[in-house]
């Protein structure tokens, strides 16, 4: 389920966040599933619980999850509407990328190639 690289720059709580939020909008994790706890998170991904409480606090910030007293913790229902909001973003971040490569001079034609290009490793 989830993986920690020691080698990636990014806090190991962050590559916790990512990865439960990627699998959420995924829909890898379905919506009112429940998450392992934070003990047994952080033995089974061998790290100090300190760093599972953060991350759950930063997803339960996002409304990627939330929070059942005594229960624990369930991803949120309201994934659809997170997936859009971070396809919006995504839609954003490509405008911006656009904007710049045009102004060095990118054709449409090369943008069109990029994107069937990196399109075509996804599929």
């Amino acid at each position: 389920m989830i993986r920690i690289d020691y080698r990636d720059a990014r806090p190991i709580y962050e590559q916790v966040v990512d990865q439960v939020e990627s699998l959420a909008l995924r829909g890898a994790l379905p919506s009112g599933s429940q998450l392992p706890s934070v003990r047994q998170l952080a033995v089974e991904l061998s790290i100090n619980p300190n760093t599972i409480q953060r991350a759950y606090a930063e997803l339960e910030r996002r409304g990627v999850i939330y929070a059942a007293k005594g229960r624990g913790n369930f991803i949120s229902d309201d994934m659809a509407v997170l997936r859009t909001r971070r396809l919006e973003e995504i839609g954003s971040q490509i405008g911006a990328l656009v904007v710049q490569a045009r102004a060095l001079g990118a054709t449409e034609a090369q943008l069109q190639g990029w994107i069937s290009e990196k399109g075509e490793g996804m599929a």
